[in-house]
């Protein structure tokens, strides 16, 4: 069960190699979380993630996981309900594309797809009822601040990012009373591995800051969370610019 001040006892990160959930999973171990779940493919990547996350004090464990594989992700996740109660899920997988290539191989484009979207909702599918079952616990989705609305540059991942947000929003109403709570986190541009090489976008944050927002959301049980705060403005604002003027802008 969370402690007093909403700290997770028990993690289950879904990605378990993602640069934001790791630095999530550090500072909610550096709280009060003892134990992390880290599911994603078997790799030196993953088990380094574990061992790190160990050296904290964590009893960190791993768990095959392919967002990939949505037929597997009843049984796979159900096992690890089954280990005891998950105050938390960090749904943090998921991948960037390459925008070019992407429009020029479908099949490319539809890996994006089906990872960043069929694949997530899945997952959070299977986690939101366990918790349901439970009586308790956060689902935590991170979306993208690049799926509030479609650029010439990443409409493909952005679409993703779009179709997951909707999704998460819904079944956070669909859940709301039963003692769940869901939380979207809309980062924008994260200085990553996944984004390194890329021009950097205004308003550029680090893992780290997206960590801390993720925990203060957590406390305050929000429902959505922007990082950094001020994109929200930004973006209410380019969601209702006219398509003809927001195609000449430099986004």
């Amino acid at each position: 069960m969370k402690d007093a001040f909403g700290t997770p006892q028990s993690l289950l990160v879904l990605g378990g190699t993602s640069e934001i959930a790791l630095a999530t999973a550090r500072r909610l171990v550096a709280r009060r979380t003892r134990t992390v779940w880290l599911a994603g493919r078997p790799s030196p990547a993953l088990d380094k993630a574990a061992a790190g996350l160990r050296a904290l004090g964590a009893d960190t464990r791993t768990v095959p996981f392919d967002a990939l594989d949505p037929t597997a992700h009843e049984e796979t996740l159900g096992k690890v309900f089954a280990e005891g109660d998950i105050d938390m899920v960090l749904l943090a997988f998921g991948i960037l594309g390459d925008q070019a290539h992407d429009e020029d191989d479908p099949m490319s484009a539809v890996r994006v797809a089906q990872t960043n979207y069929t694949g997530a909702v899945s997952a959070s599918l299977v986690c939101a009822r366990a918790l349901q079952s439970q009586g308790h616990g956060s689902l935590v989705v991170l979306s993208s601040v690049a799926g509030e609305r479609a650029r010439r540059a990443n409409f493909i991942y952005g679409s993703s990012k779009a179709g997951l947000d909707a999704f998460t929003q819904g079944l956070g109403d669909a859940l709301h009373g039963t003692g769940v709570h869901v939380m979207i986190v809309r980062p924008g541009f994260v200085r990553s591995k996944m984004t390194a090489g890329l021009v950097e976008a205004p308003m550029a944050t680090t893992p780290g800051a997206v960590a801390q927002a993720i925990e203060t959301g957590l406390r305050r049980r929000s429902e959505t969370v922007w990082v950094p705060g001020t994109l929200r403005v930004v973006m209410s604002a380019l969601r209702h610019v006219p398509r003809p003027v927001f195609r000449r802008l430099p986004v």
